[in-house]
């Protein structure tokens, strides 16, 4: 018999509590700094975290949308200056 919870569940959880924040975090970090990786790493995260129910639900879907602004903003920044081409010419 079995008094407390199982430490299967709780870690479950912990693990996708701290998906949500990484998802914000990498959505962050993203609109910085290599957005065309972290963006899409804060999306994977997000939607795992809310798939596995988290907790901390406003802060996954948080990260999912800095993480599709992250790619919006690298689309921008494409379509505007060229910035993708790393071609020297010389």
């Amino acid at each position: 018999m079995e008094v407390t919870a199982s430490a299967r569940r709780r870690t479950g959880l912990r693990d996708a509590d701290g998906m949500a924040v990484a998802s914000f975090v990498m959505g962050l970090l993203g609109l910085l700094v290599l957005n065309l990786v972290l963006g899409p790493v804060a999306i994977v995260l997000a939607c795992l975290a809310l798939k596995r129910a988290t907790s901390r639900r406003p802060r996954a879907l948080l990260g999912l949308g800095l993480g599709v602004a992250d790619l919006v903003v690298y689309a921008v920044l494409v379509a505007s200056d060229n910035a993708a081409s790393w071609t020297f010419s010389g």
